[in-house]
Protein backbone atom coordinates (compact mmCIF):
# COMPACT_ATOMS: atom_id res chain seq x y z
CA UNK A 1 0.00 0.00 0.00
CA UNK A 2 1.31 3.40 -0.85
CA UNK A 3 0.17 4.61 2.77
CA UNK A 4 3.01 1.68 4.40
CA UNK A 5 5.42 2.71 1.83
CA UNK A 6 5.24 6.22 3.11
CA UNK A 7 5.55 5.65 6.40
CA UNK A 8 8.67 3.22 5.95
CA UNK A 9 10.21 5.44 4.22
CA UNK A 10 9.45 8.69 6.50
CA UNK A 11 11.17 6.78 9.62
CA UNK A 12 14.19 6.11 7.31
CA UNK A 13 13.34 2.01 6.69
CA UNK A 14 13.09 1.94 2.88
CA UNK A 15 14.64 4.45 0.61
CA UNK A 16 12.39 7.40 -0.35
CA UNK A 17 11.54 7.60 -4.03
CA UNK A 18 13.47 11.18 -4.29
CA UNK A 19 15.35 13.24 -1.69
CA UNK A 20 16.19 17.32 -2.38
CA UNK A 21 18.90 18.23 -0.73
CA UNK A 22 20.60 21.19 0.94
CA UNK A 23 17.19 23.35 0.18
CA UNK A 24 16.32 26.51 1.59
CA UNK A 25 12.82 25.21 2.89
CA UNK A 26 10.45 27.88 2.94
CA UNK A 27 8.22 27.10 5.88
CA UNK A 28 4.66 28.44 5.51
CA UNK A 29 3.89 27.29 9.06
CA UNK A 30 6.68 28.48 11.09
CA UNK A 31 7.73 31.56 9.09
CA UNK A 32 11.51 30.31 8.66
CA UNK A 33 13.43 29.77 6.14
CA UNK A 34 16.46 27.52 6.87
CA UNK A 35 18.56 24.89 5.15
CA UNK A 36 17.41 21.20 5.31
CA UNK A 37 16.75 17.92 2.69
CA UNK A 38 13.06 16.94 2.12
CA UNK A 39 12.30 13.45 0.91
CA UNK A 40 9.45 12.08 -1.06
CA UNK A 41 7.54 9.13 -1.52
CA UNK A 42 5.69 7.98 -4.38
CA UNK A 43 3.48 11.75 -4.23
CA UNK A 44 3.59 12.03 -0.87
CA UNK A 45 6.69 14.39 1.17
CA UNK A 46 7.77 11.83 3.54
CA UNK A 47 9.81 13.87 5.83
CA UNK A 48 11.91 16.77 6.37
CA UNK A 49 15.56 16.53 7.85
CA UNK A 50 19.05 14.93 7.47
CA UNK A 51 20.09 11.06 6.50
CA UNK A 52 17.34 10.34 4.59
CA UNK A 53 18.26 7.65 1.38
CA UNK A 54 16.42 8.48 -2.11
CA UNK A 55 16.55 6.32 -5.37
CA UNK A 56 16.68 9.91 -6.73
CA UNK A 57 18.58 12.34 -4.90
CA UNK A 58 18.71 15.92 -6.47
CA UNK A 59 20.95 18.36 -5.33
CA UNK A 60 19.70 21.90 -4.79
CA UNK A 61 22.99 23.33 -3.87
CA UNK A 62 21.16 26.48 -1.42
CA UNK A 63 18.07 27.17 -3.73
CA UNK A 64 14.80 27.88 -2.09
CA UNK A 65 12.25 25.13 -1.96
CA UNK A 66 8.61 26.26 -1.65
CA UNK A 67 4.70 25.08 -1.90
CA UNK A 68 3.44 24.55 -5.22
CA UNK A 69 1.42 27.94 -5.71
CA UNK A 70 -2.41 27.65 -5.58
CA UNK A 71 -4.42 30.18 -8.07
CA UNK A 72 -7.38 31.23 -5.18
CA UNK A 73 -9.85 31.73 -7.87
CA UNK A 74 -9.97 31.77 -11.71
CA UNK A 75 -11.66 31.86 -14.93
CA UNK A 76 -9.52 29.02 -17.32
CA UNK A 77 -11.83 30.42 -20.16
CA UNK A 78 -10.51 34.25 -19.96
CA UNK A 79 -6.72 32.64 -21.22
CA UNK A 80 -8.61 31.92 -24.47
CA UNK A 81 -6.98 28.04 -24.62
CA UNK A 82 -7.70 24.85 -23.65
CA UNK A 83 -6.96 23.39 -19.97
CA UNK A 84 -3.93 21.55 -21.49
CA UNK A 85 -2.59 24.78 -22.67
CA UNK A 86 -3.02 26.96 -19.85
CA UNK A 87 -1.76 24.39 -17.98
CA UNK A 88 1.29 24.32 -20.16
CA UNK A 89 1.44 27.96 -19.42
CA UNK A 90 1.39 28.04 -15.38
CA UNK A 91 2.59 25.21 -14.17
CA UNK A 92 6.58 25.97 -15.23
CA UNK A 93 6.21 29.00 -12.98
CA UNK A 94 5.50 27.38 -10.51
CA UNK A 95 1.35 26.38 -10.25
CA UNK A 96 0.75 23.59 -9.21
CA UNK A 97 -3.57 23.63 -8.16
CA UNK A 98 -6.27 26.41 -9.32
CA UNK A 99 -9.32 26.69 -7.98
CA UNK A 100 -11.30 27.03 -11.31
CA UNK A 101 -14.66 28.79 -11.86
CA UNK A 102 -16.25 27.49 -15.14
CA UNK A 103 -19.10 30.54 -15.20
CA UNK A 104 -17.71 31.67 -18.09
CA UNK A 105 -18.59 28.52 -20.46
CA UNK A 106 -21.10 27.30 -18.02
CA UNK A 107 -23.20 30.76 -18.96
CA UNK A 108 -22.84 29.66 -22.89
CA UNK A 109 -23.21 25.83 -22.58
CA UNK A 110 -24.88 24.44 -18.86
CA UNK A 111 -23.74 21.50 -17.47
CA UNK A 112 -22.21 20.39 -20.90
CA UNK A 113 -19.59 23.19 -20.04
CA UNK A 114 -18.71 21.86 -16.76
CA UNK A 115 -18.02 18.40 -18.11
CA UNK A 116 -15.94 19.49 -21.12
CA UNK A 117 -13.73 21.79 -18.53
CA UNK A 118 -13.33 18.67 -16.36
CA UNK A 119 -12.70 16.61 -19.35
CA UNK A 120 -10.58 18.42 -20.65
CA UNK A 121 -8.24 18.56 -17.16
CA UNK A 122 -7.82 14.66 -17.11
CA UNK A 123 -3.93 13.32 -17.16
CA UNK A 124 -2.65 16.35 -17.16
CA UNK A 125 0.03 18.56 -15.24
CA UNK A 126 -2.23 21.08 -13.09
CA UNK A 127 -4.53 20.08 -10.42
CA UNK A 128 -7.58 21.93 -11.54
CA UNK A 129 -10.90 21.92 -8.67
CA UNK A 130 -14.06 23.58 -9.68
CA UNK A 131 -16.45 25.68 -7.51
CA UNK A 132 -19.40 25.20 -8.94
CA UNK A 133 -21.15 28.06 -10.70
CA UNK A 134 -23.75 29.68 -8.61
CA UNK A 135 -25.13 32.32 -10.89
CA UNK A 136 -26.13 31.01 -14.52
CA UNK A 137 -27.23 33.54 -15.47
CA UNK A 138 -25.59 35.81 -13.19
CA UNK A 139 -28.90 38.11 -12.64
CA UNK A 140 -32.40 38.37 -14.39
CA UNK A 141 -30.93 41.30 -16.35
CA UNK A 142 -29.39 39.34 -18.96
CA UNK A 143 -29.79 36.11 -21.48
CA UNK A 144 -27.16 33.36 -21.03
CA UNK A 145 -27.22 30.24 -22.93
CA UNK A 146 -28.67 28.19 -19.71
CA UNK A 147 -30.36 28.63 -16.29
CA UNK A 148 -28.99 26.41 -13.42
CA UNK A 149 -31.15 26.29 -10.48
CA UNK A 150 -30.17 24.41 -7.19
CA UNK A 151 -31.83 21.02 -8.24
CA UNK A 152 -29.74 20.89 -11.51
CA UNK A 153 -26.05 21.78 -9.65
CA UNK A 154 -26.65 19.91 -6.21
CA UNK A 155 -25.17 16.26 -7.97
CA UNK A 156 -21.32 18.14 -8.61
CA UNK A 157 -20.85 18.48 -4.82
CA UNK A 158 -20.15 15.25 -4.37
CA UNK A 159 -17.03 15.43 -6.93
CA UNK A 160 -13.94 14.98 -5.22
CA UNK A 161 -13.05 17.51 -7.58
CA UNK A 162 -15.55 19.94 -6.43
CA UNK A 163 -14.72 22.48 -3.42
CA UNK A 164 -18.17 24.28 -3.18
CA UNK A 165 -20.50 26.79 -4.59
CA UNK A 166 -18.97 29.54 -6.96
CA UNK A 167 -18.47 33.44 -6.39
CA UNK A 168 -22.27 34.45 -5.19
CA UNK A 169 -22.43 37.34 -7.97
CA UNK A 170 -26.28 37.93 -7.14
CA UNK A 171 -25.41 39.82 -3.94
CA UNK A 172 -28.48 41.69 -4.33
CA UNK A 173 -30.48 37.87 -4.50
CA UNK A 174 -28.71 37.10 -1.06
CA UNK A 175 -29.72 40.08 0.74
CA UNK A 176 -32.74 40.43 -0.29
CA UNK A 177 -33.51 36.34 -0.08
CA UNK A 178 -34.30 35.94 -3.80
CA UNK A 179 -35.67 32.01 -3.43
CA UNK A 180 -33.34 30.37 -6.27
CA UNK A 181 -30.46 32.12 -4.88
CA UNK A 182 -31.36 30.67 -1.25
CA UNK A 183 -32.03 27.04 -2.08
CA UNK A 184 -28.06 27.16 -3.85
CA UNK A 185 -26.69 28.60 -0.95
CA UNK A 186 -28.70 25.93 1.30
CA UNK A 187 -27.51 23.27 -1.08
CA UNK A 188 -24.03 23.46 -0.88
CA UNK A 189 -23.90 25.20 3.07
CA UNK A 190 -21.72 22.39 4.26
CA UNK A 191 -19.18 23.65 1.50
CA UNK A 192 -16.84 26.29 0.79
CA UNK A 193 -19.27 29.18 -0.31
CA UNK A 194 -16.81 31.82 -2.47
CA UNK A 195 -17.81 35.59 -2.67
CA UNK A 196 -18.59 38.73 -4.83
CA UNK A 197 -19.61 41.85 -3.85
CA UNK A 198 -17.92 44.95 -5.03
CA UNK A 199 -18.80 47.87 -2.43
CA UNK A 200 -21.08 45.78 -0.34
CA UNK A 201 -21.11 47.33 2.97
CA UNK A 202 -22.95 47.61 6.50
CA UNK A 203 -25.81 46.15 7.10
CA UNK A 204 -26.34 44.49 3.54
CA UNK A 205 -22.55 43.27 4.07
CA UNK A 206 -23.75 41.92 7.37
CA UNK A 207 -26.57 40.00 5.49
CA UNK A 208 -24.09 38.39 3.02
CA UNK A 209 -21.70 36.85 5.16
CA UNK A 210 -24.60 35.37 7.50
CA UNK A 211 -25.74 33.69 4.46
CA UNK A 212 -22.50 31.17 4.56
CA UNK A 213 -19.83 33.30 2.40
CA UNK A 214 -16.55 33.27 3.54
CA UNK A 215 -14.69 35.36 0.71
CA UNK A 216 -14.24 38.06 -1.47
CA UNK A 217 -12.27 39.22 -4.70
CA UNK A 218 -13.73 42.10 -5.68
CA UNK A 219 -12.42 44.59 -3.30
CA UNK A 220 -10.60 47.78 -4.82
CA UNK A 221 -9.70 49.75 -2.22
CA UNK A 222 -7.90 49.38 1.41
CA UNK A 223 -11.30 50.25 3.34
CA UNK A 224 -13.43 47.70 1.20
CA UNK A 225 -11.24 44.68 2.37
CA UNK A 226 -10.73 45.82 5.73
CA UNK A 227 -14.49 45.92 6.85
CA UNK A 228 -14.63 42.60 5.28
CA UNK A 229 -11.92 41.06 6.74
CA UNK A 230 -13.15 42.76 10.53
CA UNK A 231 -16.22 40.38 9.16
CA UNK A 232 -14.48 37.58 9.28
CA UNK A 233 -14.48 37.21 5.68
CA UNK A 234 -10.57 35.67 3.19
CA UNK A 235 -9.16 38.42 0.95
CA UNK A 236 -8.77 37.59 -2.48
CA UNK A 237 -6.60 40.03 -3.81
CA UNK A 238 -6.88 39.97 -7.54
CA UNK A 239 -4.62 41.20 -10.39
CA UNK A 240 -6.23 40.20 -13.41
CA UNK A 241 -6.11 41.98 -17.40
CA UNK A 242 -8.10 44.32 -16.65
CA UNK A 243 -8.43 44.96 -12.85
CA UNK A 244 -5.40 45.55 -10.98
CA UNK A 245 -6.03 45.61 -7.50
CA UNK A 246 -2.61 44.52 -5.92
CA UNK A 247 -0.52 47.40 -5.42
CA UNK A 248 -4.00 49.22 -3.73
CA UNK A 249 -4.34 46.37 -1.13
CA UNK A 250 -1.05 45.59 -0.12
CA UNK A 251 -1.06 48.68 2.36
CA UNK A 252 -3.89 46.24 3.71
CA UNK A 253 -1.13 43.72 5.24
CA UNK A 254 -0.13 43.27 8.76
CA UNK A 255 1.28 40.73 10.62
CA UNK A 256 -1.98 39.89 12.29
CA UNK A 257 -4.32 39.93 9.07
CA UNK A 258 -1.84 38.72 6.10
CA UNK A 259 -3.21 34.55 7.28
CA UNK A 260 -6.56 35.68 5.80
CA UNK A 261 -5.09 36.86 2.71
CA UNK A 262 -4.58 34.93 -0.48
CA UNK A 263 -3.92 35.86 -4.39
CA UNK A 264 -5.99 35.03 -7.66
CA UNK A 265 -5.58 35.92 -11.26
CA UNK A 266 -9.63 35.70 -11.91
CA UNK A 267 -8.91 36.55 -16.05
CA UNK A 268 -5.99 36.80 -17.45
CA UNK A 269 -5.74 36.88 -21.28
CA UNK A 270 -2.78 34.68 -23.09
CA UNK A 271 -0.77 38.19 -23.10
CA UNK A 272 -0.11 38.80 -19.81
CA UNK A 273 -0.13 35.19 -18.35
CA UNK A 274 2.85 34.36 -20.61
CA UNK A 275 4.62 38.00 -20.22
CA UNK A 276 4.08 38.67 -16.13
CA UNK A 277 2.89 35.16 -15.15
CA UNK A 278 -0.14 33.89 -12.90
CA UNK A 279 0.15 34.18 -9.12
CA UNK A 280 3.92 33.90 -9.79
CA UNK A 281 3.70 37.43 -10.79
CA UNK A 282 1.20 38.66 -7.40
CA UNK A 283 4.26 36.76 -5.29
CA UNK A 284 7.06 38.39 -7.16
CA UNK A 285 5.28 42.15 -7.15
CA UNK A 286 4.23 41.73 -3.86
CA UNK A 287 7.66 40.47 -2.36
CA UNK A 288 9.47 43.43 -4.40
CA UNK A 289 7.05 45.93 -2.66
CA UNK A 290 8.60 45.05 0.58
CA UNK A 291 6.33 42.15 1.70
CA UNK A 292 7.82 39.13 3.70
CA UNK A 293 9.21 36.44 1.00
CA UNK A 294 7.98 33.37 3.35
CA UNK A 295 4.64 35.79 3.73
CA UNK A 296 3.94 36.48 0.27
CA UNK A 297 3.97 33.12 -0.52
CA UNK A 298 2.01 31.42 2.29
CA UNK A 299 -0.43 33.70 0.50
CA UNK A 300 -0.34 31.67 -2.74
CA UNK A 301 0.15 28.66 -0.99
CA UNK A 302 -1.04 27.96 3.13
CA UNK A 303 -3.92 30.41 3.08
CA UNK A 304 -5.36 29.08 0.17
CA UNK A 305 -5.23 25.53 0.72
CA UNK A 306 -7.12 25.90 4.14
CA UNK A 307 -9.78 28.43 3.12
CA UNK A 308 -11.00 25.91 0.29
CA UNK A 309 -9.60 23.47 2.86
CA UNK A 310 -7.27 21.17 0.68
CA UNK A 311 -5.77 20.05 3.95
CA UNK A 312 -3.34 17.99 1.65
CA UNK A 313 -1.46 21.09 0.09
CA UNK A 314 -0.42 24.57 0.84
CA UNK A 315 2.70 23.50 2.56
CA UNK A 316 5.91 21.29 3.33
CA UNK A 317 5.07 18.74 5.94
CA UNK A 318 5.30 15.14 6.11
CA UNK A 319 2.13 13.25 4.49
CA UNK A 320 1.21 16.51 2.09
CA UNK A 321 1.15 16.30 -1.39
CA UNK A 322 4.53 17.05 -2.87
CA UNK A 323 3.64 20.09 -4.84
CA UNK A 324 6.85 21.87 -4.74
CA UNK A 325 8.91 24.79 -6.35
CA UNK A 326 12.33 25.65 -6.70
CA UNK A 327 13.65 29.54 -7.28
CA UNK A 328 16.80 30.81 -6.45
CA UNK A 329 15.96 34.67 -5.63
CA UNK A 330 13.12 35.61 -3.98
CA UNK A 331 12.79 38.88 -5.68
CA UNK A 332 12.92 37.54 -8.78
CA UNK A 333 10.75 34.41 -8.19
CA UNK A 334 11.74 33.00 -11.76
CA UNK A 335 10.88 28.91 -10.88
CA UNK A 336 13.24 26.71 -12.17
CA UNK A 337 11.76 23.39 -10.97
CA UNK A 338 8.34 22.21 -10.28
CA UNK A 339 7.28 18.86 -8.70
CA UNK A 340 3.74 18.02 -8.76
CA UNK A 341 2.41 15.23 -6.77
CA UNK A 342 5.87 13.78 -6.23
CA UNK A 343 7.05 14.15 -10.10
CA UNK A 344 8.78 16.99 -12.00
CA UNK A 345 6.13 18.72 -14.20
CA UNK A 346 8.27 21.24 -15.43
CA UNK A 347 12.01 22.41 -15.65
CA UNK A 348 13.47 26.15 -16.64
CA UNK A 349 10.49 27.23 -17.75
CA UNK A 350 9.00 24.14 -19.62
CA UNK A 351 6.56 21.74 -19.31
CA UNK A 352 7.55 18.30 -19.32
CA UNK A 353 5.13 16.72 -21.67
CA UNK A 354 3.27 14.13 -21.09
CA UNK A 355 2.02 11.24 -23.19
CA UNK A 356 -1.76 12.42 -23.48
CA UNK A 357 -3.36 13.29 -26.42
CA UNK A 358 -5.19 16.35 -26.51
CA UNK A 359 -8.61 16.00 -25.96
CA UNK A 360 -10.79 16.72 -28.84
CA UNK A 361 -13.88 19.35 -28.29
CA UNK A 362 -17.06 17.76 -28.78
CA UNK A 363 -19.01 20.74 -27.82
CA UNK A 364 -21.77 22.25 -30.01
CA UNK A 365 -21.68 25.62 -32.15
CA UNK A 366 -22.76 28.37 -30.12
CA UNK A 367 -23.65 31.16 -32.59
CA UNK A 368 -27.55 31.61 -32.77
CA UNK A 369 -28.02 35.57 -33.88
CA UNK A 370 -31.52 36.31 -35.74
CA UNK A 371 -29.63 39.59 -38.15
CA UNK A 372 -33.31 40.44 -38.47
CA UNK A 373 -33.15 42.10 -35.32
CA UNK A 374 -30.01 43.85 -35.49
CA UNK A 375 -29.89 47.38 -36.18
CA UNK A 376 -27.58 50.03 -34.39
CA UNK A 377 -29.57 52.87 -34.89
CA UNK A 378 -30.65 54.78 -31.75
CA UNK A 379 -33.98 57.33 -31.86
CA UNK A 380 -32.79 60.73 -30.40
CA UNK A 381 -35.74 60.46 -27.41
CA UNK A 382 -33.60 63.45 -25.41
CA UNK A 383 -30.89 65.55 -25.33
CA UNK A 384 -29.02 63.67 -22.55
CA UNK A 385 -28.14 60.21 -22.34
CA UNK A 386 -27.16 57.70 -19.36
CA UNK A 387 -23.21 56.80 -20.74
CA UNK A 388 -20.85 54.01 -19.30
CA UNK A 389 -17.96 55.26 -18.46
CA UNK A 390 -14.51 53.18 -18.42
CA UNK A 391 -12.05 53.61 -15.76
CA UNK A 392 -8.68 52.13 -16.81
CA UNK A 393 -7.33 49.08 -15.31
CA UNK A 394 -10.73 48.96 -13.12
CA UNK A 395 -14.30 46.65 -13.64
CA UNK A 396 -16.29 49.42 -11.92
CA UNK A 397 -17.52 51.58 -13.86
CA UNK A 398 -18.98 55.01 -13.66
CA UNK A 399 -22.37 56.36 -14.07
CA UNK A 400 -22.14 59.38 -16.50
CA UNK A 401 -25.24 61.50 -17.54
CA UNK A 402 -23.80 63.09 -21.13
CA UNK A 403 -25.18 65.27 -24.21
CA UNK A 404 -25.22 63.23 -27.56
CA UNK A 405 -25.38 65.06 -31.03
CA UNK A 406 -28.36 64.34 -32.88
CA UNK A 407 -28.30 64.22 -36.91
CA UNK A 408 -32.12 63.87 -38.50
CA UNK A 409 -34.04 62.38 -35.15
CA UNK A 410 -30.79 60.05 -34.65
CA UNK A 411 -28.31 59.74 -31.73
CA UNK A 412 -25.09 59.71 -33.49
CA UNK A 413 -21.35 58.89 -31.21
CA UNK A 414 -19.14 62.03 -30.53
CA UNK A 415 -15.71 60.72 -31.08
CA UNK A 416 -14.12 64.05 -30.12
CA UNK A 417 -15.59 63.40 -26.56
CA UNK A 418 -14.59 59.94 -26.58
CA UNK A 419 -18.36 58.52 -26.49
CA UNK A 420 -19.00 55.79 -29.21
CA UNK A 421 -22.11 53.58 -29.18
CA UNK A 422 -22.42 49.97 -27.53
CA UNK A 423 -24.63 46.97 -28.19
CA UNK A 424 -24.81 43.90 -26.92
CA UNK A 425 -26.57 41.32 -29.22
CA UNK A 426 -28.22 37.75 -27.66
CA UNK A 427 -26.54 35.30 -29.79
CA UNK A 428 -27.89 31.81 -27.33
CA UNK A 429 -31.47 31.35 -28.64
CA UNK A 430 -31.63 33.83 -31.43
CA UNK A 431 -34.16 36.12 -29.59
CA UNK A 432 -33.33 38.90 -31.53
CA UNK A 433 -32.77 41.10 -28.25
CA UNK A 434 -30.08 43.63 -28.99
CA UNK A 435 -29.21 46.10 -25.72
CA UNK A 436 -27.77 49.83 -26.97
CA UNK A 437 -26.34 52.14 -25.94
CA UNK A 438 -23.06 54.65 -25.07
CA UNK A 439 -19.99 53.81 -23.48
CA UNK A 440 -16.89 57.17 -23.02
CA UNK A 441 -13.37 56.02 -22.42
CA UNK A 442 -12.67 53.26 -24.99
CA UNK A 443 -10.51 56.15 -26.88
CA UNK A 444 -11.61 54.50 -30.47
CA UNK A 445 -11.89 57.50 -33.21
CA UNK A 446 -13.27 55.50 -35.86
CA UNK A 447 -13.91 51.87 -36.43
CA UNK A 448 -15.58 48.96 -34.51
CA UNK A 449 -14.46 46.57 -32.21
CA UNK A 450 -16.79 43.26 -31.19
CA UNK A 451 -16.32 40.25 -29.37
CA UNK A 452 -18.16 36.93 -27.66
CA UNK A 453 -16.47 37.55 -24.57
CA UNK A 454 -19.11 39.46 -22.59
CA UNK A 455 -19.09 38.33 -18.52
CA UNK A 456 -21.08 36.51 -17.86
CA UNK A 457 -23.72 36.22 -20.35
CA UNK A 458 -21.29 36.52 -23.15
CA UNK A 459 -23.71 37.31 -25.87
CA UNK A 460 -21.79 39.49 -28.78
CA UNK A 461 -20.89 42.60 -27.63
CA UNK A 462 -19.36 45.58 -30.17
CA UNK A 463 -18.75 49.10 -29.84
CA UNK A 464 -17.65 51.57 -32.61
CA UNK A 465 -17.95 54.67 -34.19
CA UNK A 466 -19.96 53.84 -37.38
CA UNK A 467 -23.13 51.73 -37.70
CA UNK A 468 -21.28 50.36 -41.10
CA UNK A 469 -18.21 49.24 -38.78
CA UNK A 470 -20.56 47.65 -36.07
CA UNK A 471 -22.21 45.71 -38.39
CA UNK A 472 -18.75 44.20 -40.16
CA UNK A 473 -17.08 43.70 -36.92
CA UNK A 474 -20.01 41.70 -35.39
CA UNK A 475 -20.75 39.88 -38.77
CA UNK A 476 -16.75 38.29 -38.46
CA UNK A 477 -17.23 37.18 -35.05
CA UNK A 478 -20.31 35.47 -36.18
CA UNK A 479 -18.56 33.96 -39.29
CA UNK A 480 -15.77 32.61 -36.76
CA UNK A 481 -18.41 30.81 -34.48
CA UNK A 482 -17.07 33.24 -31.79
CA UNK A 483 -14.33 35.38 -30.92
CA UNK A 484 -12.96 39.20 -31.55
CA UNK A 485 -12.74 41.07 -34.50
CA UNK A 486 -11.48 44.93 -35.29
CA UNK A 487 -13.15 46.61 -39.07
CA UNK A 488 -12.98 49.78 -39.90
CA UNK A 489 -16.01 50.57 -42.32
CA UNK A 490 -16.23 47.34 -44.51
CA UNK A 491 -12.53 46.20 -43.90
CA UNK A 492 -11.72 43.61 -41.49
CA UNK A 493 -8.80 44.53 -39.51
CA UNK A 494 -8.29 41.87 -37.02
CA UNK A 495 -9.59 38.67 -35.58
CA UNK A 496 -9.43 36.03 -33.26
CA UNK A 497 -11.28 32.46 -33.94
CA UNK A 498 -12.91 31.25 -30.77
CA UNK A 499 -15.07 28.41 -31.85
CA UNK A 500 -15.27 26.95 -28.50
CA UNK A 501 -18.25 28.44 -27.51
CA UNK A 502 -16.82 31.74 -28.53
CA UNK A 503 -14.69 31.59 -25.77
CA UNK A 504 -11.95 29.69 -26.29
CA UNK A 505 -9.37 28.68 -28.79
CA UNK A 506 -8.30 24.82 -29.66
CA UNK A 507 -4.76 26.28 -31.05
CA UNK A 508 -1.68 26.56 -28.73
CA UNK A 509 -1.45 29.68 -26.46
CA UNK A 510 1.59 31.48 -28.44
CA UNK A 511 -0.67 31.12 -31.81
CA UNK A 512 -3.50 32.25 -29.74
CA UNK A 513 -1.56 35.54 -28.26
CA UNK A 514 0.02 36.60 -31.55
CA UNK A 515 -3.90 36.71 -32.81
CA UNK A 516 -4.69 38.62 -29.65
CA UNK A 517 -2.16 41.10 -30.49
CA UNK A 518 -3.14 41.56 -33.46
CA UNK A 519 -6.21 42.27 -32.61
CA UNK A 520 -5.11 44.47 -29.89
CA UNK A 521 -2.76 46.27 -32.61
CA UNK A 522 -5.61 47.04 -34.72
CA UNK A 523 -7.99 48.77 -31.85
CA UNK A 524 -4.93 50.84 -30.79
CA UNK A 525 -4.35 51.83 -34.44
CA UNK A 526 -8.45 53.06 -33.94
CA UNK A 527 -7.13 55.24 -31.24
CA UNK A 528 -7.73 53.07 -28.05
CA UNK A 529 -4.57 53.57 -25.49
CA UNK A 530 -6.11 51.05 -22.84
CA UNK A 531 -4.06 48.34 -21.88
CA UNK A 532 -6.57 45.87 -23.45
CA UNK A 533 -9.51 47.30 -24.81
CA UNK A 534 -11.38 43.74 -25.20
CA UNK A 535 -11.22 42.99 -21.83
CA UNK A 536 -12.43 46.16 -21.02
CA UNK A 537 -15.27 45.76 -23.64
CA UNK A 538 -15.72 42.33 -22.13
CA UNK A 539 -16.76 43.68 -18.17
CA UNK A 540 -18.75 46.51 -19.84
CA UNK A 541 -21.85 44.27 -19.99
CA UNK A 542 -21.72 42.45 -16.53
CA UNK A 543 -24.69 43.59 -14.86
CA UNK A 544 -23.42 43.26 -10.74
CA UNK A 545 -20.43 45.12 -10.86
CA UNK A 546 -21.10 49.22 -10.23
CA UNK A 547 -22.51 51.18 -11.73
CA UNK A 548 -23.96 50.99 -15.01
CA UNK A 549 -23.81 48.33 -17.61
CA UNK A 550 -25.40 47.31 -20.71
CA UNK A 551 -26.98 43.78 -21.24
CA UNK A 552 -28.98 42.52 -24.14
CA UNK A 553 -32.29 43.63 -22.27
CA UNK A 554 -31.16 47.26 -21.59
CA UNK A 555 -29.35 49.58 -19.25
CA UNK A 556 -28.73 48.67 -15.61
CA UNK A 557 -27.95 50.83 -12.87
CA UNK A 558 -26.03 47.84 -10.91
CA UNK A 559 -26.55 49.73 -7.91
CA UNK A 560 -30.18 49.95 -7.75
CA UNK A 561 -30.61 46.87 -9.37
CA UNK A 562 -32.54 47.84 -12.10
CA UNK A 563 -33.10 48.97 -15.42
CA UNK A 564 -32.97 52.44 -16.21
CA UNK A 565 -33.88 54.32 -19.65
CA UNK A 566 -31.10 55.20 -21.89
CA UNK A 567 -32.22 59.12 -21.73
CA UNK A 568 -31.83 60.99 -18.99
CA UNK A 569 -34.55 63.91 -20.43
Amino acid sequence: MELNDLVRAARGAAPADIVLRNAKLVNVYSGEIYTTDVAVCGSRIAGIGPGYQGKEEIDLKGSYLAPGLIDAHVHIESAMVSVRQFAATVVPRGVTSVIADPHEITNVLGLDGIRYMFDQAKYGRLSMYIMVPSCVPATHMASAGAYLEAKDIVSLQNDPWVLGLGEMMNYFGVVNEDPGVMDKIEAFRTRVLDGHAPGLTGAALNAYIAAGIGSDHECTTVDEALEKLRLGMYILIREATNARDLHNLLPLLTPDNARRVCFCTDDRHPGDLMDQGSVDYLVRSAIQSGVDPVTAIRMATLNTAEWFRMYDRGGIRPGNRADLIVFDDPEQFDVRLVIRGGQIAAKNGKIVPLDVPERPSYLRGSMNINWHTVNFTIPAEGRRAHVIGVRPDQLITEKRILEIPCVSDVAVPDPAQDIIKMAVIERHMASGRVGKGFVQGLGLHRGAIASTIAHDHHNLVVAGVDNISLTTAAAAVADMGGGLAVADGIRILGRLPLPIAGLMSNRPIAEVRRHLDEVIGAARSLGSELHDPFMTLSFLALEVIPHLKLTDQGLVDVDKFEFIPLWAD
